[in-house]
């Protein structure tokens, strides 16, 4: 199957979404306004609420959500081969994944910005809301111990992204404040800015550093920038730095598709292998591996946790929510073709993937995605070298975005929790952020066995993703049926990614049970407990307004 033809195919999909699905949503179910006054402008305060760009937040929100994530998981899943693989990112994220990122985007607009978790008290209850306040704040602190983990064998694997990485943050605060202080133009900000980041790559590609630091010294740094992020007002860092960032993968994710048009290879990897040894079973673990990219519970976190805050006028939400999944859905197609037709030869790909356990370490699964990727970037002339640090610095820095996300979202968790249990103090963001980032490192440093409890959890972690997908879908769908909007196309959704999320998590409890595993066994049941619990409490609120349906108020009155 020649690589350059599914590629094309899956490319015009999503713009035919984007320009049908994304508008029949936003008009047709969501009821979109331009004239419906935005959280950022009723609540702004210049820290966390402020109208923004509509192009600079596309950049800060697809930067957010696209972190390592959508490259490391198609790179593990297709050792089921790439046609379940790539079925799955095109169909979740049009359907599923896309949907999930717009609504969570638009009901938090309709209700102050508030994240995702905590308006389920008004959509569901109160009881509800602690719930799943409480299941966020454990899977934000998985992405942030996974991530800190991550970005830190990465950094120890390829010092030449350690000057890149760091670089950018520094460019970025400075960006951020000759924009918003001193009125210096975007646009010239924006060239200057690409230019700079351009030169930092070169000069870290050929002055690696930071070889001698340890993991865990990697960790307390990462989370401690992770702090520094989590407090400073969105201008003065994320904002900048996520816009900075997104164009060096959309440069990155553009020189990988002109690449393989140029190089055209045959895909070299089976269509489908149902019972790859070792690895579990297809269903529902191909939906679990490959969570951003097709769906990802963290985008729902992401939508109503910052973005939402940030929205100019309400029909962004469009461009932004939906155009945005899409775009990482464009990456994610890339890894699949990057680790199935750039891999070389079929010699090549039955030898990484000739067994789930070949695939075990962190360093094989993105090493797959690096060589083929590497290659095709090296098509326009580049040298193979640089074309394969220009790929580990574009995965290195969007990890990193992730990671300062995670951190604000769970320092305004906590601060939501505090709020709820009549904690006042937890409203001091220095604080919460304290709090948030311990969370993260007791995760990452607590042994299970002989790895990090972080690196053990990942299944764990990919699991919870998909619960709170579901989740964020459920009370997405609860609003609609509350407002008599149609409820079809995300309650369907969300059946599927209960299905796949609660089976997922009863095989690991299965398995942890089998290996004495009980600290895991714990946290598994748990997670899995606080889902059923939610599904509940929201088939109530279904049974309680069957019968002569009592609906929101007018959507001015939930926004003011």
């Amino acid at each position: 199957m020649n690589s350059t033809l599914i590629a094309l195919i899956v490319l015009l999909a999503y713009l035919l979404a984007y320009r049908f699905y994304a508008r029949f949503l936003g008009a047709g179910v969501f009821q979109l306004d331009p004239e419906r006054a935005t959280p950022a402008h009723t609540l702004r305060d210049d820290v966390d609420f402020i109208p923004t760009n509509r192009y600079v937040l596309f950049g800060h929100h697809f930067a957010s959500i696209a972190g390592a994530a959508p490259i490391v998981g198609p790179a593990i899943a297709v050792i089921y081969g790439w046609l379940p693989g790539l079925l799955w990112v095109v169909f979740g994220t049009i359907f599923i994944g896309a949907v999930h990122d717009f609504s969570s985007l638009v009901v938090s607009l309709r209700h102050r910005g508030r994240s995702i978790g905590d308006l389920t008290e008004d959509l569901i209850g109160r009881r509800a809301r602690n719930l799943f306040l409480i299941l966020i704040f454990f899977g934000l602190s998985l992405v942030l111990a996974v991530f800190a983990i991550v970005i830190g064998v990465l950094f120890r694997q390829h010092p030449q992204a350690v000057f890149p990485t760091f670089f950018l943050v520094a460019l970025a605060m400075v960006i951020g404040i000759l924009v918003f202080k001193t009125g210096f133009g975007l646009g010239r900000a924006t060239i200057a800015g690409v230019l700079l980041m351009g030169a930092g790559i070169g000069y870290g590609a050929s002055h690696p550093m930071g070889a001698g630091i340890s993991l865990n010294l990697w960790i307390v740094i990462l989370l401690s920038y992770a702090f520094l992020a989590s407090v400073l007002p969105v201008w003065a860092l994320l904002q900048p730095r996520d816009y900075l960032n997104s164009f060096a993968l959309y440069f990155g994710l553009g020189a990988m598709y002109v690449g393989l048009f140029l190089v055209h290879p045959r895909i070299v990897a089976p269509a489908v292998q149902l019972h790859p040894a070792g690895a579990p079973p297809i269903f529902p673990f191909l939906f679990i591996l490959i969570a951003c990219g097709a769906i990802s519970g963290f985008h729902s976190l992401v939508a109503s946790g910052t973005t939402a805050k940030q929205v100019d006028r309400e029909t962004d939400a469009s461009f932004i929510g939906y155009g945005a999944m899409l775009t990482e859905g464009s990456l994610s197609t890339m890894a699949v073709l990057a680790c199935t037709a750039g891999i070389g030869s079929a010699a090549l790909w039955h030898q990484r993937y000739a067994t789930w356990g070949a695939m075990n370490s962190l360093s094989h699964k993105l090493s797959a995605f690096v060589d083929g990727a590497g290659g095709f970037v090296s098509a326009l002339g580049f040298s193979l070298d640089f074309s394969k640090t220009l790929v580990v610095v574009i995965v290195v820095s969007f990890a990193m975005t992730t990671l300062d996300t995670c951190a604000r979202m769970l320092r305004l968790i906590v601060s939501e929790i505090g709020e709820n249990a009549g904690i006042s103090i937890l409203q001091n963001r220095y604080l919460a952020s304290v709090l948030a980032v311990l969370s993260g490192l007791a995760l990452a440093r607590i042994p299970v066995g002989n790895v990090s409890s972080g690196m053990a959890l990942w299944p764990v972690f990919g699991v919870t993703n998909q619960i709170l997908s579901a989740l964020a879908l459920l009370t997405v769908s609860v609003y609609l049926y509350k407002k008599g909007r149609p409820t079809l196309y995300t309650l369907v959704p969300m059946v599927f990614m209960l299905a796949v999320s609660m089976s997922g998590m009863f095989l690991k409890i299965a398995a942890y049970w089998q290996y004495r595993n009980f600290l895991l066994l714990g946290v598994g049941s748990a997670i899995l407990l606080l889902e059923v619990w939610l599904v509940l409490e929201s088939l109530i609120i279904f049974r309680e307004h069957r019968n002569g349906r009592k609906v929101l108020p007018a959507e001015g009155e939930i926004s003011s």
